[in-house]
């Protein structure tokens, strides 16, 4: 029975990740339809993008706990420069920006900079 309890999954887990796949494939869609389609939160663009990543790397920590935050600062950046790469193929009709994969990538530093700001404190002997 002890070698069953490895594959248990806390239900609070499993909605994390049920959560972030379910933002990250509503990510991408919102990114490669229409611009016209896509639900508009914020009339600025890299403030939605800003906005949606901040959501992403929130959602990855929670989903991932032991996964250590720079790595999933960096897949959640690949995944923005995915999009932006995608973006720019013709079929898709959308335009492909530098500076939302920077605004991407600012959102995730935003979001997971405090956590890894405990975790140091923490290992420096603080409290």
């Amino acid at each position: 029975m002890e070698g069953h309890s490895v594959l248990k999954v806390s239900p609070l887990l499993r909605l994390a990740q049920i959560a972030f796949f379910a933002a990250l494939i509503f990510t991408f869609y919102s990114a490669v339809i229409p611009p016209d389609k896509a639900l508009r939160l914020v009339p600025w663009d890299k403030a939605e993008h800003f906005i949606a990543f901040y959501v992403l790397a929130v959602l990855a920590v929670a989903a991932f706990p032991r996964r250590h935050p720079l790595l999933l600062a960096a897949l959640l950046s690949l995944f923005g420069a995915l999009i932006e790469v995608v973006q720019g193929l013709p079929i898709v009709h959308r335009d492909r920006d530098f500076w939302d994969w920077v605004a991407d990538t600012f959102a995730i530093a935003a979001a997971l900079a405090p956590m890894l700001l405990v975790g140091w404190r923490r290992r420096a002997g603080g409290r």
